[in-house]
């Protein structure tokens, strides 16, 4: 429920905002995003005993003189509407809105064996063809006797295994006999 009242916030703020602003509003968002993970902050936002308006007021204090109008006046609506405890759910898919705009993806490749520069690349330019979209992986180290890779952004996740196509074969020619 929150994720959808979230993007009905992040629907409005993109449509009044201009290109070269999205970003620095995504940046201000999520380092918000950050601060309200610290218990203590999270627990004014929280509490009936602090007023609306103060904690408006803590949150724009902790912007700075770096935080635009609009900005601004988001961060006012949505403590009018008592919907502060949202900005890590809008920041979250403001995020997600600026890699659909830019049509650029990060994902995770996880092996027990480093790829080369060039496998990576040719990875990258596979994935491109195949989802339309600029990908850039980053590999992580894991136990996994195979090769796994998850874009999350994009639900997409494929992996290879040697215990799996081992078992595959054995099922198929057991089949076939």
């Amino acid at each position: 429920m929150e994720e959808l009242i979230a993007k009905r916030y992040v629907q409005a703020l993109l449509s009044v905002s201009k290109s070269n602003e999205k970003a620095n509003l995504a940046e201000v968002l999520h380092n918000l995003a950050i601060s309200l993970n610290d218990e203590k902050i999270s627990e004014m936002i929280e509490s009936p005993l602090v007023s609306t308006e103060q904690k408006v007021q803590a949150l724009l204090d902790s912007l700075g003189k770096g935080a635009g109008k609009k900005l601004i006046n988001f961060i006012k609506i949505l403590g009018e509407h008592n919907r502060l405890s949202l900005i890590p759910a809008v920041s979250n898919i403001l995020n997600l809105e600026m890699k659909k705009e830019s049509n650029e993806y990060e994902g995770i490749i996880k092996s027990r064996v480093v790829l080369d520069k060039d496998a990576l690349t040719e990875l990258e330019e596979t994935l491109k063809r195949y989802t339309g979209s600029i990908v850039k992986l980053k590999q992580e180290e894991s136990d996994l006797d195979g090769i796994r890779v998850a874009i999350d952004d994009l639900g997409i996740e494929v992996n290879f295994s040697k215990e799996r196509v081992k078992e595959q074969l054995i099922d198929f020619i057991k089949k076939s006999l």
